[in-house]
């Protein structure tokens, strides 16, 4: 791959939701979810949302290579209720991807244990005896025949890192585009965060956002 060069795309995520506590934008593929380290990734998400708006507090990430739905939080308190909902399993993520090859069920789940491949990093890798328990269930949505590709709406039920990814590799099926694990090659990550629901901190009304995929 060589050496990695970070030039996110230019502008403000667009603001998809927002109310006193919280807010979600649409974070594009190519920016950082929140500064990496080096002065060269500074520029992420979280630092064009201050800029924006003040104070937003990080709750959740998005890979970098990944577009969709990002939740940020507008104080602690909220930071915090988010943060604890998000580790109980209680927000509902929904994801669409553009994968290789046209699987033949319609739907399914992949119970794979992930950890770091750490010679190899940022890459993951499924690992039985060092693995933490990951779980993605899976639908197709569409299959093109011409071009061998299937559209399928990947819903994660734990939220490691690069879990989809690796999940769909496992599958046979790597996303269109992911350069780390085999995809054909495309000019982005075919993989988008389409939903997320959750129970408001407020007044617990559920809280649904949506997001179509540009691809």
């Amino acid at each position: 791959m060589g050496d990695f060069v970070y030039v996110p795309p230019q502008g403000t995520p667009p603001v998809v939701y927002q109310d006193e506590d919280l807010l979600v934008v649409d974070k594009p593929a190519g920016l950082l979810s929140v500064p990496g380290r080096g002065a060269d990734k500074a520029d992420s998400a979280l630092t064009r949302i201050q800029r924006q708006c003040g104070e937003a507090l990080v709750v959740h990430r998005l890979d970098m290579a990944t577009s969709g739905l990002l939740l940020f939080a507008l104080n602690r308190k909220t930071q915090s209720y988010l943060g604890r909902l998000f580790s109980a399993r209680r927000v509902f993520k929904a994801y669409e991807a553009i994968v290789e090859g046209l699987p033949g069920a319609t739907t399914g789940v992949i119970e794979l244990p992930l950890a770091s491949d750490w010679p190899n990093r940022p890459r993951q890798q499924v690992d039985w005896r060092r693995g933490k328990s990951a779980i993605t269930r899976w639908e197709v949505m569409t299959r093109d025949r011409p071009s061998r590709t299937a559209r399928m709406r990947l819903l994660p039920v734990t939220g490691r890192s690069h879990q989809l990814r690796v999940h769909m590799q496992a599958l046979g099926h790597p996303i269109i585009g992911d350069e780390l694990y085999g995809g054909r090659e495309a000019l982005r990550l075919m993989l988008h965060a389409t939903r997320l629901a959750f129970a408001h901190p407020r007044d617990g009304r559920t809280v649904v956002v949506e997001c179509t995929a540009p691809f």
